[in-house]
């Protein structure tokens, strides 16, 4: 059974997207972040799997959509709780994050596209990564990478090619931390929710 896990905070103020308060106030910033993960969930919904599994760390609201399996998170570091998501898959798993919102069904069907490939790493311009696939999951291939750092991307994927498998590459994605990171993927992706709500919301704020 292929399963497609989504990792993500409950939006709310004063607890997510921190970061963006340089530029929104701490409910501003929140309401971007369920922008983003509705757009995320939309590309989730439209992608052809078996299993789709929001993994939160917080209460889910109405912005889960039908269709969509919550499970909580597990306890820890970063690296743990992503490695027992990984653990919820009984076969093969594709796992990303709540700050894509510019990704696409087909980006996420060709990470669950195992036929040549042992995993699918989707890089990340900050240095982390957005995307993980794994053929085979086995939490211990994420266990001890270090997280929210500069190398985190490259020690997760050398993880990988050290274990012997066959790694192929997703288009690397921006991730949405900053003011700036939200304004690149807002003009990348004008159709989404987060680019409305960001132009509206910079428009008042002007």
């Amino acid at each position: 059974m292929s399963t497609l896990l989504v990792i993500a905070k409950a939006p709310v103020a004063g607890r997510v997207k921190t970061r963006l308060t340089t530029a929104f106030s701490p409910q501003q910033a929140a309401d971007l972040a369920r922008a983003s993960l509705r757009d995320t969930l939309d590309a989730v919904l439209t992608t052809p799997v078996e299993r789709r599994v929001l993994v939160l760390d917080g209460q889910p609201g109405p912005w889960v959509p039908e269709g969509i399996e919550v499970v909580p998170q597990g306890a820890g570091g970063l690296d743990a709780r992503l490695a027992a998501a990984f653990a919820l898959a009984e076969g093969p798993a594709l796992l990303i994050g709540m700050d894509t919102p510019q990704v696409t069904p087909g980006l996420l069907a060709l990470g669950l596209d195992f036929t040549e490939a042992d995993a699918w790493y989707g890089p990340a311009d900050d240095g982390g990564f957005w995307a993980l696939g794994l053929a085979d999951p086995d939490p211990a291939l994420l266990l001890g990478v270090p997280m929210s750092v500069p190398e985190t991307g490259k020690v997760q994927r050398r993880r990988l090619t050290d274990a012997g498998l066959a790694v192929h590459d997703l288009p690397e994605l921006c991730d949405v931390d900053t003011p700036a990171d939200a304004r690149r993927v807002a003009a990348a992706a004008p159709r989404t929710r987060f680019a409305a709500l960001h132009s509206g919301l910079c428009a008042v704020t002007r």
